[in-house]
Formats: structure tokens, C-alpha cells, sequence
């Protein structure tokens, strides 16, 4: 099971990536044209969040529940402390990505509240850009303290 999960893990990375750059793009060209807000723009942010979540859910049972790194952290978390893989994986990863998905939900929610197409557009361009900052620099990437292949499972 953890097998599985890790690379459905690792793969779902780059459907999230993908979706990020989407509400981003999105953003972009509604604020360079000044079009209006569309159901498409609101579809590229509900896709960007619910892929995050589906990612977030999957993380959360690797982390509690079938992680050897987390679990050898919770065992003596003042020596998972030092730098590393293990402290990458038990506090760095999670607590950046529950950054980028905080800045991602809080986006949306502005964005269905601003006034108009330009606010919409703006704010959808300003969160989701600092979510996926949050998320590139929280990934583990082949090289960094918590270094993974690009394409687990091949």
C-alpha cells in the first residue's frame, strides 16, 4: 500500500503543476486583456484546489500512517530535527505544502468575493503564483535535502 501511494504521489505532483500553471495562465491573459471573469477561470481554480486536496489527502495517510521516514521522525523528533532528509519529509514538505494549499483555498475564496473581472483576475494570479512559489520550493526535488526521482516507479 505505501508503494502505491508514494507513486501515486509522486505522479499526482505534476497534474497539480499542471493545474496550478493553468489557473495561472488564466490569470495572466485575463489581466493583460482585461477580459471578463469566465466559467472557465473559475473551473482552472477548482481544478488547482481539488487536485491539491486529492494530493494533500494521499500525503496525510503516507505521513500518519505508512511513512518509514515520518514514522523513525515520530519515534525521536528532536533528532529528526537536524538537517536532512528526515526532517524534510517530517516538517518542511508537509508544513510548506499546507502553506501553498492555505494560499490556494484563501485565493479562491477572494476571488468569488472580489467586485469584478479585473479584481478576479488579479487576486486568482496573485494567490495561485504564490502557491505554486510555495510548492516548487517544498518539493522534493532530485536534488535538496529530500531528494526524489522526477518520476517515481519507472
Amino acid at each position: 500500500m505505501y508503494d502505491l501511494l508514494l507513486i501515486a504521489h509522486s505522479w499526482l505532483r505534476w497534474l497539480v503543476l499542471l493545474a496550478a500553471l493553468a489557473a495561472i495562465a488564466r490569470a495572466i491573459g485575463g489581466v493583460n486583456t482585461r477580459r471578463p471573469w469566465t466559467p472557465l477561470d473559475d473551473r482552472a481554480g477548482l481544478w488547482f484546489t481539488s487536485a491539491l486536496d486529492l494530493q494533500m489527502l494521499i500525503g496525510l495517510i503516507l505521513y500518519v500512517f505508512l511513512s518509514p521516514v515520518t514514522q523513525s521522525a515520530f519515534v525521536d523528533m528532536a533528532a529528526a530535527m537536524r538537517p536532512g532528509p528526515i526532517r524534510f519529509f517530517a516538517v518542511e514538505h508537509p508544513v510548506g505544502m499546507i502553506v501553498a494549499i492555505a494560499l490556494a483555498h484563501v485565493g479562491r475564496a477572494r476571488v468569488r468575493k472580489a467586485p469584478d473581472s479585473e479584481s478576479k483576475h488579479k487576486r486568482a494570479l496573485i494567490f495561485f503564483g504564490l502557491s505554486l512559489l510555495v510548492l516548487l520550493l517544498s518539493i522534493p526535488w532530485p536534488i535538496g535535502p529530500g531528494a526524489r526521482s522526477l518520476f517515481r516507479g519507472l
